[in-house]
């Protein structure tokens, strides 16, 4: 499987493993023509507690873990799940509580990042 290809499949399974939990508002974000950006592609989601977003960044990692043999290269956020960061280089997950999502607002940071938004299953 070519690099293309593999980040793909690792993009499919995070935007899987999130709608497994029922993450809300799902955006992915390509980052790969914007210049001196940290990673390629950026996953961001809410969720609406502490529990949630804890849950949807282990949903992920288990997923990923499972299916695809990798690992995050850091996590960040853990200890108190207001928002949490799955940073597996290429593709950075970001998990927020809604209100924090809000907040910060880091769909404005990219917004010359083409935008693709993932519509609930359930």
């Amino acid at each position: 499987m070519n690099k293309t290809a593999e980040k793909q499949a690792l993009i499919d399974k995070i935007v899987e493993a999130l709608q497994d939990v029922k993450g809300e508002d799902i955006m992915i974000f390509d980052l790969s023509k914007i210049e001196n950006s940290v990673a390629e592609t950026f996953i961001i989601c809410s969720g609406n507690s502490n529990t949630q977003v804890s849950a949807l960044a282990g949903s992920v990692e288990k997923k990923v873990r499972n299916d695809l043999k990798d690992r995050p290269w850091h996590v960040e956020g853990t200890e108190n799940s207001m928002w949490v960061l799955v940073d597996y280089v290429t593709v950075v997950v970001h998990i927020f509580q809604k209100e924090v999502r809000e907040y910060y607002d880091i769909e404005e940071l990219w917004g010359d990042a083409a935008i693709t938004k993932i519509e609930n299953e359930y």
